[in-house]
């Protein structure tokens, strides 16, 4: 069952990975959704799988390993994500270019060398980490 989201995303996906402090899924669902249809948008652009390494963490969890004290992760409105068809920054450059033409929310986007983050603030963010 795919509880809105698109064809390629299923809902575990974005569950919190930490096993310990919560039982995993998001509890902003409507943000967690809209999340997975702007990942849908940037697969059917780059034509390929896109993993999901880290979706939606729960606080505890987030605190655990370092994410930012206010990290969308915990609002269930962020991703960090990999590509094998293509490197983190081919990626971030299909991302930052769909952004900038209105193909997907110009939201946040973090350059990584192992991964893409994405996320659905509503105003812009760029880094590099």
């Amino acid at each position: 069952m795919s509880h809105g989201y698109p064809p390629n995303f299923s809902p575990s996906e974005f569950h919190c990975k930490c096993g310990t402090y919560c039982d995993g899924p998001s509890p902003h669902t409507d943000k967690t959704r809209h999340l997975a249809w702007t990942l849908q948008a940037i697969r059917d652009e780059v034509a390929a799988p896109i993993k999901i390494n880290s979706g939606y963490r729960c606080p505890k969890h987030n605190e655990a390993i370092g994410g930012a004290e206010h990290s969308y992760h915990v609002r269930g409105m962020a991703a960090d994500l990999d590509c094998p068809a293509l490197s983190p920054e081919e990626l971030a450059d299909t991302i930052e270019d769909m952004m900038e033409h209105g193909q997907i929310p110009n939201g946040g986007l973090g350059r990584y060398n192992t991964f893409t983050h994405i996320d659905i603030r509503h105003q812009k963010g760029r880094w590099s980490g």
